[in-house]
């Protein structure tokens, strides 16, 4: 075994019954790129819960009783997520040698699963169109049908009050989404004879662009949040570095967690961008403040990896590059850190309000949208919000006197 475990590990592995079982989870774990710290720490959670799940040598387990068993540990909250977290693992490993058994899914899951393969196969949705199609349809599935019914026996009543308790949950710009979404899956439930009649023509909320107030943050905030970020350790110089990256460029966060060390030409000075997006390449001149924060991290944290390796890695195990939900995590508990109200807010105010400092500076709408990377007009005038401070300037004064409509 090439994984450095803790003696009392290896005290506890060659006194249990089930130290095949185990030495077999090491190697996984091993396998999937996790530190001899952490590999350590889920073995000894898997021999605590091993009397839970009975005689563990390559048996066969549901995946239902495996998660009850590392879920009975849940004082204090912190043990809870620990072995959670092992449990999670250890599912992995029986998945992976084929020994995990899954309860047969629901109707609803498996019309899903064939309704998902049309939108990527037929439809080209990217995955996160896909995703956000699966929470609507799935939500119809299981709240709109009528209890005790099926699909077949949907009816346009049955949608109309589905979308209108949806209406008291969601806004009247995310009902509009949920309806298109809603008027696809109908549409395609008929031409599949899966519903008898079509139910796919289906009022939407009336939206008005440039309705909402702008949703770019001040940018003393954004000055605030960058400064409080500690340096001095591998986390914060990687954190400053993405937002830092998403404030002043303008990238968005599957951007950043796409690139590689070989997109920083220092020699230039350029970052080259691969929009996951669109598909284009931006070439984006980089600021000496940028290339200092990058190189600074790049030394220290980034020493030695290749070219082709990705910029940014997760912090805890399994090793690999990190996520693009991970980027919005960040920015939240660094907003909560930096005690600014807005640290419910999403990781992509930072490019609102990128656009709107640019627009008050002067630029062209034009320009604005090729340094965010749009394609046209409108993709850039959703981000150019009506200021009500920028409306102040412009205002006329009320002549004296004109208090009155007779006056």
């Amino acid at each position: 075994m090439d994984v450095d475990l803790r003696p009392s590990t290896r005290r506890q592995l060659a006194a249990s019954t089930m130290a095949a079982e185990a030495a077999a989870f090491v190697s996984w774990l091993h396998d999937e790129r996790y530190t001899d710290f952490v590999v350590d720490l889920h073995v000894r959670r898997l021999l605590y819960v091993a009397p839970r799940l009975g005689d563990l040598s390559f048996a066969i387990h549901e995946a239902p009783a495996v998660t009850d068993a590392f879920g009975r540990e849940r004082h204090p909250r912190s043990r809870r997520k620990v072995f959670a977290a092992t449990g999670r693992a250890y599912v992995r490993f029986l998945a992976h040698q084929g020994r995990l058994i899954t309860p047969s899914p629901p109707p609803h899951v498996v019309l899903w699963e064939r309704y998902e393969r049309y939108l990527q196969d037929v439809r080209g949705l990217s995955a996160s169109a896909r995703w956000h199609h699966g929470l609507t349809v799935r939500s119809l599935l299981t709240e709109g049908v009528p209890q005790g019914g099926t699909l077949q026996t949907l009816r346009r009543d049955d949608v109309e009050r589905f979308i209108e308790r949806r209406s008291q949950a969601v806004s009247r710009h995310s009902l509009q989404h949920e309806v298109a979404q809603l008027r696809a899956f109908l549409r395609y439930a008929h031409d599949h004879g899966l519903v008898a009649q079509r139910l796919d023509a289906l009022d939407t909320p009336r939206t008005y662009r440039g309705e909402l107030p702008p949703r770019a943050l001040p940018w003393s905030t954004v000055t605030r949040l960058l400064a409080s970020i500690d340096q001095r350790t591998a986390i914060g110089r990687r954190d400053l570095c993405i937002l830092h990256l998403i404030a002043y460029y303008g990238l968005r966060p599957c951007d950043v967690v796409g690139l590689r060390l070989a997109a920083i030409n220092e020699a230039q000075q350029i970052l080259r961008v691969v929009q996951r997006k669109t598909g284009s390449t931006l070439l984006l001149p980089l600021d000496a403040r940028t290339v200092r924060l990058l190189r600074r991290y790049v030394d220290r944290d980034r020493r030695g990896a290749a070219a082709a390796d990705p910029l940014f890695l997760r912090a805890r195990c399994p090793a690999g590059p990190i996520a693009r939900n991970a980027v919005g995590d960040l920015f939240r508990k660094r907003m909560r850190e930096a005690g600014l109200p807005d640290c419910g807010k999403h990781v992509y105010r930072l490019r609102h309000t990128l656009a709107m400092r640019l627009l008050t500076r002067g630029v062209g709408i034009k320009a604005i949208g090729d340094v965010l990377g749009h394609r046209g007009f409108y993709g850039t005038s959703a981000y150019l919000r009506l200021d009500v401070a920028m409306l102040r300037g412009v205002a006329l004064e009320v002549p004296a006197g004109a208090g009155g409509r007779h006056a």
